[in-house]
């Protein structure tokens, strides 16, 4: 049974998660994972970005998921005053809490990683392993991201698995927009 104390705590929590998204090193982690995949010597440009809305509720629709708030976060990845990339931060909602996780793409569109930042559920975890966030590596818009069919699916992370999933081709869908934004 949960105490009413619990579920104050849990509200509260959410609540801080909300208005400060980047709150407890969540933009150190996610920088982390971009250097991590392109290496250190890449320069890193970060922005908030307040999506619009005909365009954001045409890819809710798209999508079959909303996003987490009315923006999201950008940064746009240069190597020796070249634009190689871009990442964007968005949270899906795992069972009861968000899924903090983030997309890099090629200046076209593509997937180069992927990589959950902060996990909060207490089961499900399996998203997180590289083995499975590799399968996304080379899609883009145009790729289809059925778990079951496109995506391989997890026993026991299903709901994870499935919001995870769509997430990302979420993101796919609003990668034109961020670039031409950025």
């Amino acid at each position: 049974m949960i105490s009413s104390k619990k579920i104050g705590l849990s509200i509260l929590g959410g609540l801080l998660f909300a208005a400060f998204p980047l709150f407890a090193g969540i933009q150190q982690d996610a920088e982390a994972c971009i250097r991590g995949t392109l290496g250190e010597e890449i320069e890193l440009t970060f922005k908030k970005l307040p999506l619009d809305k005909t365009k954001r509720v045409q890819i809710e629709k798209n999508t079959r998921q909303k996003f987490f708030r009315n923006d999201v976060y950008v940064w746009k990845i240069e190597a020796d005053g070249a634009v190689t990339g871009y990442a964007i931060l968005d949270n899906v909602l795992g069972k009861a809490q968000p899924i903090t996780f983030l997309v890099v793409f090629d200046p076209m569109g593509v997937v180069v990683s992927s990589c959950i930042v902060k996990y909060r559920e207490s089961h499900g975890g399996q998203v997180k392993s590289a083995r499975w966030q590799k399968q996304f590596v080379g899609k883009s818009s145009a790729s289809g991201f059925k778990v079951g069919r496109d995506v391989d699916g997890i026993s026991g992370a299903t709901i994870s698995a499935n919001s995870v999933s769509r997430g990302i081709s979420k993101l796919c869908a609003l990668f034109p927009y961020v670039k031409k934004s950025l």
